[in-house]
């Protein structure tokens, strides 16, 4: 496809970065010379110097012969623009950043009248998914498939927890849980493992099944899985307020400690439920007032990487509280997962993602398989995707002992009828499932390319 990404800040970056490597032609748009020469040198694509909301502009960056065009400037009116003059112009799809808590609650008008394929918003994306890891605090990272009757579930294997030293075929035979597990991460190594596989302490492990199942499997294995009561939250910017609103909903007691005192009057009006404190997060002293060894939630939500991780620490030593640590910068990926900083999330890469699920589905939308739901997981090194079957192919009607797939890919679930069905060997794929697909092998389009070439 021929993208136009308007702005090449954290997550234009993002986005150059993950759409260069499954092959799109690329145009990056900004008014900074460096920006635009950085990311284009940086993965190989044209670059344009200019304010994307300017139509000289947008013709030098070819809007005539795009097929989307993605605006994720600073400037939620900026974005909102460039979309406007690009579908007008180019008859395009356009894909708009707006995180303004204001447009977030009219982002139905905003898509139907600019006619917008999507509106993202990288603080309340981020919101939603820390709130979904809150109601299962043992979870690192839940996604969900299946309009939400499938779940897929990371965290790190306890050392003295049962599982360790147990085949992955024991799950299903001796602990009796009706989930499958689909990814196992040791150390710098991804391994889509089989039933042989053992567990060895401080795995980190990805598995898959209904939300029933996936509670008595936690249930089984003596790991809590009881949603959070109380919940700290230091650092008081848009994530914040969006993660407050749902927390209360949900009936968490919400304590947020901000230093900046302007904002922390417009918290106050804003969530008169939540207890808002005035003052510096990262001092020891404070936390300490405020009963962090208490919390059952600490969350991290500073603009400074260094801060949030900082904090996380403070709070795993003085506290058992569930830790979410927000992290802009993911170049040391591998270095952060060794930090067990609780769940990590990034807003710039959850964009990156619903923005690549949309590209991904927009490809293969003519074919007889669409992508319902797209997540990168394992810090992009592995992905979990799932396919609505259309039409008999040569992957349906097969026992799936009998399928050729790739080594690096596992199907992990199938919805047929609204029921869940964890695959065995004699199962097979029909038209109407929807299936997810595990794999390392990046940038599957089509669920026919699971199967191996001889």
């Amino acid at each position: 496809m021929n993208i136009i990404i308007v702005g090449c800040g954290k997550v234009g970056d993002a986005l150059a970065d993950n759409l260069s490597k499954e092959g799109h032609n690329l145009t990056v748009v900004d008014t900074k010379v460096e920006n635009v020469e950085n990311i284009s040198l940086k993965y190989d694509i044209l670059g344009v110097t200019g304010n994307g909301a300017s139509y000289n502009v947008l013709m030098e960056a070819g809007v005539e012969d795009a097929d989307l065009m993605i605006a994720v400037t600073d400037s939620d009116e900026v974005n909102l623009l460039c979309c406007l003059i690009a579908k007008k112009r180019g008859n395009c799809k356009t894909i708009a950043r707006v995180r303004n808590p204001i447009y977030n609650q009219e982002i139905g008008f905003l898509k139907e009248e600019l006619g917008l394929a999507m509106v993202i918003n990288p603080e309340f994306t981020a919101a939603d998914e820390i709130a979904r890891i809150l109601r299962v605090p043992a979870a690192i990272e839940i996604d969900t498939f299946a309009r939400g009757k499938m779940e897929l579930l990371k965290f790190r294997l306890p050392e003295d927890n049962v599982l360790v030293g147990h085949p992955l075929m024991d799950i299903t035979g001796h602990f009796k849980c009706n989930v499958l597990v689909c990814v196992v991460e040791r150390g710098d190594e991804i391994i889509i493992p089989d039933g042989n596989f053992v567990l060895e302490a401080k795995d980190i492990i990805s598995f898959v099944g209904d939300k029933k199942s996936t509670a008595r499997f936690f249930k089984t294995i003596k790991i809590r899985t009881n949603q959070v009561r109380n919940a700290m939250i230091v650092g008081g910017g848009k994530t914040a307020y969006y993660l407050a609103q749902q927390l209360i909903y949900m009936g968490v007691r919400i304590k947020i400690i901000e230093k900046d005192r302007e904002r922390c009057e417009q918290l106050n009006e804003l969530l008169p439920e939540a207890l808002v404190i005035c003052a510096d997060g990262t001092d020891r002293e404070v936390l300490m007032e405020e009963g962090i060894e208490y919390t059952d939630a600490f969350i991290a939500l500073t603009n400074m990487d260094e801060e949030n991780i900082m904090l996380s620490f403070f709070a795993r030593n003085h506290s058992k509280a569930k830790l979410v640590t927000k992290i802009n910068k993911f170049d040391f990926g591998e270095v952060i997962n060794q930090l067990d900083l609780g769940s990590t999330v990034s807003p710039k890469h959850l964009t990156a993602r619903y923005i690549i699920k949309y590209v991904r589905g927009r490809q293969n939308s003519m074919g007889s398989n669409n992508i319902e739901a797209l997540y990168k997981i394992n810090d992009n090194k592995a992905e979990a995707v799932e396919f609505y079957i259309q039409n008999d192919s040569k992957v349906t009607g097969i026992p799936l002992m009998d399928m050729k797939t790739k080594s690096d890919v596992l199907i992990g679930g199938i919805s047929r009828d609204g029921k869940i069905i964890i695959p065995r060997g004699h199962d097979m794929l029909l038209k109407g499932d929807s299936v997810i697909v595990v794999t390392s092998d990046m940038g599957l389009g089509n669920i026919e390319d699971i199967i191996a070439k001889n």
